[in-house]
């Protein structure tokens, strides 16, 4: 249910065009949408008036890329490589995976992301063993509340045919309808895992539903990530509309043509860093002016709250050993936390920053901690400075999903209860 809200004497931070500081100001919210931006703002009749003095008012954030269904395993792999996430999380946990399993999994991930501020989701889901593990996975996005992209990725054999039936199905039955706050896109394996057939298949059916493409391309070696676009030029496929997750490989002129066409680039800097996948290409990408997103990827080998991925896609950048990273500032990481990363999930019309006539998906921090008492750049010390202690209050299109510290609407003793038991349950021996 949404209301009309006026969020009062906040320190707002705007991210469109630039993230900027507006000083003291007050956020109108009508119909779950930003009304108005601005100092001492009328309230409405029956409006109700939050109190944001001593706070920071700001879009939430977006992540571009998670395999959210992986709560149950957190720090399942810590010290690891992707050979070793590939052979235990998906070749030996996954399997395990129930619908029970998925649901819990997805719904405690989501509200892990909403409790840290991350409002919107490219859910790159990898665990569709079945129809049921699909309903499950939808379902528990929506109950979570969250902003989402579903990325479906076919979890079924090499039957071509069944991929794309399968895909129609779950657009046709949950999301041929317009609206909502959860849509679908294509999670596609790509060229470079799953070879030239299946490729074609997955990107075929996306241009037939029009849904969007995300993919893992250009983490797999130079010589993987150039074929891998070849094939889609040789194809004609790079005019669709495309996320490259985990770009790592692709070089600069590369990156200029994924740019050139459209394409985005949603970067993991923790688990690029930690599985040695590659050096984090956040810098670079931007510069090719490609769209560039953060994502917290898996929480079975990193991070899942975007303080901590915002802080590594700063630290890897501004230290990298040729210097070029020197010119990457505070204000670009959390630009691509907010409104760049929005442009990434295709949803930047909707979100990621304060535009009037966008959904209010608002994040509301609080400055009466150590970490951000007495900061003289806000900007810089949410990036640097704050984490999870320090959100208050979290809206989804209008919504308030957390308030005073405290998520609202869920169980959530409960549900981590149920986690628990799920966790159990995959990684017996």
């Amino acid at each position: 249910m949404t209301t009309t809200l006026l969020l009062t004497n906040g320190l707002v931070i705007d991210t469109d065009p630039e993230p900027t500081v507006l000083g003291t100001a007050d956020v109108l919210v009508e119909d779950g949408r930003i009304a108005a931006v601005g100092p001492d703002l009328a309230a409405p009749d029956g409006a109700e008036t939050v109190d944001a003095t001593g706070r920071i008012v700001m879009p939430g954030f977006v992540d571009t890329h998670r395999h959210t269904w992986q709560a149950g395993i957190r720090a399942a792999l810590p010290d690891g490589t992707l050979p070793a996430y590939l052979r235990r999380v998906l070749g030996e946990l996954a399997p395990r995976y129930r619908p029970d399993d998925v649901f819990a999994g997805t719904l405690a991930g989501s509200l892990e992301c909403l409790d840290s501020g991350i409002t919107t989701l490219v859910d790159w889901s990898h665990i569709q063993l079945s129809p049921d593990h699909t309903e499950a996975n939808i379902a528990a996005l929506r109950a979570a509340g969250i902003r989402a992209v579903f990325g479906y990725c076919y979890g079924g054999g090499g039957d071509l045919g069944a991929l794309a039936a399968e895909t129609r199905r779950v657009h046709r039955e949950h999301f041929a309808a317009s609206g909502g706050p959860v849509t679908m896109a294509m999670a596609a394996l790509g060229p470079e895992i799953a070879g030239d057939e299946r490729a074609l298949a997955e990107w075929r059916t996306a241009r037939d539903l029009g849904l969007p493409v995300t993919a893992h391309m250009g983490g797999h070696g130079a010589e993987s990530a150039a074929r891998g676009l070849a094939f889609l030029d040789a194809h004609g496929l790079t005019d669709h509309p495309a996320t490259y997750v985990h770009a790592n490989f692709y070089s600069d002129e590369d990156l200029k043509r994924i740019a050139g066409s459209g394409g985005t680039v949603s970067v993991a800097p923790a688990i690029e860093a930690a599985l040695d996948i590659g050096a984090p290409p956040t810098g670079r990408a931007r510069g090719a002016g490609a769209p560039t997103g953060l994502g917290a990827d898996t929480v079975a080998s990193g991070p899942g709250d975007m303080f901590s991925i915002m802080r590594a896609a700063y630290v890897l950048e501004r230290g990298r050993p040729d210097g070029a990273g020197r010119g990457f500032t505070t204000a670009d990481v959390l630009r691509t936390a907010t409104i760049e990363g929005a442009e990434v999930a295709g949803l930047a019309d909707a979100t990621g920053s304060l535009t009037p006539g966008k959904q209010a998906d608002l994040l509301v921090l609080r400055t009466d901690t150590f970490g951000l008492a007495a900061a003289h750049d806000p900007i810089a010390a949410v990036v640097l400075a704050a984490d999870t202690r320090n959100v208050d209050t979290v809206l989804v299109g209008g919504r308030v999903v957390k308030r005073g510290g405290v998520l609202q609407g869920h169980d959530v003793p409960a549900l981590l209860a149920s986690l628990a038991d799920s966790a159990a349950h995959v990684t017996a021996a």
